[in-house]
């Protein structure tokens, strides 16, 4: 009940959410426990479902980004089973080894293992090169086209599990960092709230 009480409390001002949020996380911490991922993904829809309901917002969160670090990249994780499960609340965008699949209905959820920042621009050079863009005509839209993720997080949450890693590192230049001191397991929806408000309460600048 208190903690219920609680939470209603910290909701009653939550007026501005993050439309586009990034989790990073690491391997280590979804094999700790495969199905918080789930947990946390219906906690973000409900945050937002209320945030709309509460202040009669046009949008909530539109996408959801989970990067999840590994040290072997070469072989299917043990955790997978528990993503592809997750097609009954979202539709999933899944991004590991050099594969690529889609699957369920809902707001999109790109999860993608392994795959670093420093990677992605390498490929996006490549596929330049491949595609005969001469060095005159690249400019950073035109680079833009040619990463493999178009997401601009508006939010990334870090937690206390390993260290920050490079992925997205073009696209969340203007992100705003939040660093939770727990481990992904141990992350609860009031967790998730107070990191809701740490960005309603910050002023965007955009790099100004």
């Amino acid at each position: 009940m208190i903690y219920k009480l609680y939470e209603w409390s910290l909701l009653r001002n939550l007026d501005s959410i993050p439309h586009v949020i990034c989790f990073m996380i690491s391997d280590a911490e979804m094999d700790g426990d495969p199905f918080q991922i789930r947990r946390i993904i219906t906690w973000c829809l409900e945050i937002s479902d209320k945030v709309i309901k509460n202040f009669k917002k046009d949008i909530g969160i539109q996408e959801i980004i989970i990067h999840i670090s590994t040290c072997c990249s070469t072989k299917q994780p043990s955790f997978i089973s528990s993503i592809y499960n997750l097609s009954d609340i979202v539709k999933i965008h899944l991004h590991y080894m050099e594969k690529t699949e889609s699957f369920g209905t809902g707001i999109p959820v790109t999860i993608a293992i392994g795959k670093s920042g420093r990677e992605e621009i390498s490929d996006a050079i490549r596929a330049m090169v491949d595609n005969n863009v001469s060095p005159e005509n690249v400019t950073t839209e035109v680079l833009e086209q040619h990463l493999t993720f178009s997401h601009t997080p508006d939010c990334v949450i870090k937690t206390g599990g390993a260290h920050l890693v490079d992925f997205l590192i073009w696209q969340s230049v203007y992100s705003e960092l939040y660093f939770l001191d727990l481990n992904w397991e141990k992350i609860r929806k009031i967790d998730l709230i107070r990191a809701f408000r740490d960005f309603q309460s910050r002023n965007r600048r955009f790099g100004a």
